[in-house]
């Protein structure tokens, strides 16, 4: 299930997900799996967002999902945010990095990477405020991956984030072409800031990449046509678990887009919510959708 890439972002995709052509024009999105549908990308995806919603014993941390860039949390989490919600976690999800402040559609996760990590924080607050929790586990796409590294890091987050799973994070970039179109600093600073080499990159990479008592997941693809080569998603750091979906369902065709829906990542995302520490290396998942 995926978002056709128009207008002038058609050639960004490289920046990690797709853009909707215009509010009026925005097609009805649905999953036949889950049976619900989003015609807006503010939305909540289903199951999230209830700061009513108080966290048990069983699952104690809210799950905070972050979309990539170019990307909403309507869209991007239409297949897990249901289904942490039907496993009983509090879900909470947001739209960041509406480059210019406008909120136009088609516009989020453009902006500046530590603005975007700001506003993060800000509703890492909010939940944690609502729930009484004292930590917030995150799920993220793409720069949703990696953005959340800069609050741990720079932003106070270390003591407020227990675990960080990554579906094909930018951790160190892309050298996909595309990051030198004309004219991305404008369109598209966070495009820019997750180039290969790029001074906002070697920043938050120099020195320990997975810093404070937080547990690091990250889930890549060998089929990311986005994030090349797709081991920059990979992290070191002794609380980190790097794994490749075909390392563990070898027939997986699952591409960039695609792999926030794919059954085999969700899993091991639970794998990874359900215990101590980051998914186990050992763990196999399920294969089927």
């Amino acid at each position: 299930m995926r978002n056709r890439i128009v207008g002038i972002v058609a050639s960004l995709a490289v920046c990690g997900a797709t853009a909707p052509a215009a509010a009026a024009s925005l097609p009805v999105v649905y999953n036949s799996a889950y049976g619900f549908a989003h015609s807006s990308p503010t939305a909540s995806p289903q199951g999230a967002n209830d700061f009513a919603c108080k966290p048990t014993a069983a699952h104690p941390r809210p799950v905070i999902l972050v979309h990539g860039t170019f990307e909403d949390m309507a869209n991007n989490w239409q297949a897990l945010s249901p289904l942490l919600s039907n496993h009983g976690y509090c879900v909470f999800a947001l739209n960041y990095g509406s480059f210019g402040g406008s909120g136009a559609v088609g516009v989020y996760g453009t902006g500046y990477i530590e603005s975007s990590a700001a506003q993060l924080g800000a509703f890492v607050d909010k939940v944690l405020a609502a729930t009484g929790a004292s930590r917030v586990d995150i799920v993220g796409h793409s720069q949703g991956g990696m953005m959340p590294r800069y609050y741990i890091k720079f932003l106070g987050g270390a003591g407020k984030v227990d675990d960080l799973i990554g579906l094909s994070p930018s951790n160190h970039g892309t050298a996909n072409p595309l990051t030198l179109t004309p004219g991305l600093t404008y369109l598209c600073p966070s495009c820019v800031q997750q180039k290969t080499g790029s001074s906002f990159l070697r920043h938050l990479n120099a020195g320990d990449e997975t810093p404070g008592a937080v547990s690091y997941t990250n889930v890549v693809t060998r089929y990311d046509e986005v994030v090349l080569p797709y081991t920059s998603g990979y992290l070191s750091g002794p609380n980190t678990t790097n794994i490749t979906l075909q390392n563990k369902c070898p027939l997986d065709v699952s591409d960039h887009l695609y792999i926030p829906m794919d059954g085999p990542a969700i899993r091991l995302a639970l794998n990874a919510l359900g215990r101590r520490g980051p998914a186990s290396p050992t763990y196999r998942p399920s294969c089927l959708p």
